[in-house]
């Protein structure tokens, strides 16, 4: 709602009195009218004349134009808190929250399971949800301000209970609070989506707001079909990748609540069962604002922000489009992976592409479903500038397979090498229990196999298998490739992601989500699978597994027909060193990822430089080169007075000397000033990694 906007008079009128402590009931005999009658403003039903709006004005004590207005709430601010849930009366305790388990608090489950749930968030099905990744590191004054917002002080009490106990998760909190003490500084991750639905519904009955804030294991979706997910697990990483057990949440939502839209703010934190001053808690807390109703009095319910409140709380959003911020506070990825700023950068991209590479790729037959892009701040400043998601740099011949399928330029034999060859692939879905048996195996789908020659890719021959929104679910070598296989890449579309309609698509969309464990991550026996579907339901999952198998090796077996370089059986026995060397430049070169660099009173520049590299078999060898950056001509080059291998590589003769399979390296360099053209403060410093002279790589 707009800052000139008068938002409708009954939502308006029904939070005044919420906020005032007041019933409609007080109100009705204040204005001696029924209760019945002010129940018909706050519905929208009615709306009081002039002269009784002046009454109600008195009753609030707040002046006539406010309430004509109505563009902010006027009766006083309530001030913001944290409620602690009380131990339970029967004595029993959890300490901590055993759906976090379900999942590993990895930065690539994270991107997986809350991606997902913004795509099955959808709003405008014409255009594709956009999601944004931001880490930010926080320290200094910058902490200090979060930390106030946060309420820190009325927190520390509660963590410091939590983290005394010898379970696992006080454990984790204690580490994580020694970590927040001696640093003083704290990674923040913000997980926003624009074009999704936003956390709209009640405060505590049913709707996305009680599923995600409220309730564990509630999925809630209102996606359809298409939803990827189904157990109401996929949230739960975003507090499990948070040290501190705490998510901040800012909404902009679909369907307005209390007749608004912008700034939706809570935040949850799920801890231990702890005692903290006499009291025991259960568990989870929550902040916002105060509830002021009899039923849920004392409780923290969300709240409507202003602008300053959620800048304070890191969770300014970039537009008024619908969607939700999602802050995890103190983000960590316990796979031990990515610890660097600019390797968590690099992870999420990766992770991201490698989840939904497919749902990034649009054609004539449908739009892409979703953009993403990941950016690295620390205090505000750009450390890793916003990079775009691009799955065909990624995946270059799976999306190029999706792609010729979105445009129909498949064809049933290929021919030629970047062609993409399709093929049908039957399911049998079984009949529900309840339902009548039917002759055969079941209803048939037809599910559609792509496949296309690999481009030098790490992972080859491969059949990467999605449904839903081209949520990727199996990835799987078949079996029984017949000898000489020219690499491939191959895609197999089942259910919705086919892009078809009709009563068989529901079904295997159906059938195959109630195959899948809470991962997502295969299809197999599930109890719901057994318990909801006939008997053989996993006869026809096996069997569909085999089929796909089973069209791989009928499609690469219609060997490519060449026109150039000799017959294909000679081509096979000449691929050398050559098309080896081939291969690993069609991976890349090494790239700098990212230059901290200071100049010292001798006029010297002390840089540290990260770099990343394809993946490749051999070692390679580096020379890194500085260059002052000058308006016209050429870049001169400066001479290094020491290089010093900082992580994952080694400094020999002036070159940097990196493992085989390595994907990151960073060294610290000095330059020499007396080699400077100019004076280093009047210059800027420009860092080039190149392949060595006679280079392994």
């Amino acid at each position: 709602m707009s800052a000139q906007q008068a938002e409708d008079f009954g939502p308006w009128l029904g939070r005044q009195l919420r906020r005032a402590s007041k019933s409609q009931a007080e109100l009705a005999q204040h204005l001696a009218l029924t209760r019945a009658a002010v129940s018909a403003w706050i519905t929208g039903r009615a709306e009081p004349r002039e002269e009784v709006k002046r009454r109600i004005a008195e009753f609030l004590g707040i002046d006539v134009a406010s309430l004509h207005n109505r563009t902010a709430d006027v009766v006083a601010k309530l001030p913001l808190e944290w409620h602690h849930r009380p131990a339970h009366a029967d004595g029993g305790r959890e300490y901590g929250n055993a759906a976090a388990f379900a999942f590993n608090a990895d930065l690539a489950v994270l991107a997986r399971e809350a991606t997902q749930n913004s795509l099955d968030e959808r709003h405008d099905p014409s255009k594709p949800v956009r999601v944004h990744y931001t880490l930010h590191e926080l320290s200094g004054a910058h902490l200090d301000s979060f930390l106030d917002a946060l309420q820190w002080d009325k927190l520390r009490p509660h963590y410091d209970k939590a983290a005394s106990a010898e379970q696992k998760v006080s454990r984790s909190l204690r580490a994580a609070l020694d970590d927040l003490d001696r640093t003083r500084s704290l990674l923040l991750l913000r997980v926003d989506d624009y074009n999704a639905a936003g956390l709209t519904g009640p405060e505590y009955s049913d709707g996305r707001f009680a599923a995600v804030v409220r309730r564990q294991l509630d999925s809630h979706k209102q996606a359809g079909k298409r939803a990827g997910g189904s157990y109401g697990l996929g949230k739960v990483t975003l507090w499990a990748t948070s040290r501190f057990g705490l998510v901040l949440m800012n909404s902009t939502l679909s369907i307005p609540h209390e007749g608004r839209t912008e700034r939706r703010v809570i935040g949850r934190l799920d801890l231990p069962w702890r005692t903290v001053d006499g009291t025991a808690y259960a568990g989870p807390a929550w902040f916002g604002e105060p509830d002021t109703t009899q039923s849920h009095k004392g409780v923290s319910r969300s709240w409507w922000a202003d602008e300053e409140s959620v800048r304070g709380l890191q969770l300014e959003r970039a537009n008024a489009e619908t969607g939700t911020s999602f802050l995890i506070v103190g983000a960590h990825d316990a796979s031990g992976d990515a610890e660097s700023l600019e390797e968590m950068h690099e992870k999420l991209v990766r992770s991201l592409a490698d989840g939904f590479w497919a749902a990034m790729i649009g054609g004539d037959r449908a739009g892409a479903l979703l953009e993403a892009r990941v950016t690295t701040l620390r205090n505000g400043r750009v450390l890793v500038p916003e990079q775009q998601v691009n799955p065909h740099a990624h995946h270059p011949a799976l999306s190029r397979a999706l792609k010729a399928y979105l445009d129909n330029e498949t064809v049933t034999e290929r021919t030629a090498g970047d062609q993409v060859a399709s093929v049908d692939v039957p399911l049998f879905v079984t009949p529900m229990k309840g339902e009548d048996r039917v002759q055969g195996k079941g209803a048939r789908h037809s599910a559609v196999l792509l496949l296309t020659r690999a481009e030098g890719e790490e992972r080859t021959n491969r059949v990467v298998c999605m449904r839903g929104n081209r949520m990727t679910i199996i990835e799987r070598r078949p079996r029984d490739l017949p000898l000489g296989t020219d690499a491939f890449q191959a895609v197999l579309l089942a259910g919705h992601a086919t892009e078809n309609e009709g009563e068989d698509v529901d079904l295997a969309e159906r059938f195959l989500r109630a195959s899948e464990p809470p991962e997502h991550h295969k299809w197999d026996r599930t109890e719901e699978l057994t318990s909801l579907y006939q008997r053989g339901a996993l006869s026809r999952i096996s069997e569909f597994l085999e089929e796909i198998d089973k069209a791989v090796r009928e499609l690469v077996g219609r060997r490519e027909i060449g026109h150039r370089g000799g017959p294909s059986v000679l081509k096979e026995l000449l691929k050398l060193d050559g098309a080896a060397a081939g291969s690993r430049r069609a991976q890349g070169v090494p790239t700098v990822r990212s230059i901290n660099a200071q100049l010292d009173d001798s006029g010297a520049w002390h840089v540290s430089v990260d770099i990343k590299l394809p993946g490749a078999e051999d070692p390679w060898l580096l020379t890194p080169v500085a260059k002052f950056d000058v308006r016209s001509g050429g870049r001169p080059a400066v001479e290094w007075s020491l290089l010093t291998p900082a992580k994952n590589c080694d400094i020999e003769n002036g070159n940097l000397v990196v493992p085989p399979g390595t994907r990151s390296a960073s060294f610290i360099g000095v330059t020499d000033p007396g080699s400077h053209p100019v004076q280093g403060r009047l210059s800027r410093l420009v860092v080039d990694v190149q392949k060595a002279r006679g280079g392994v790589a």
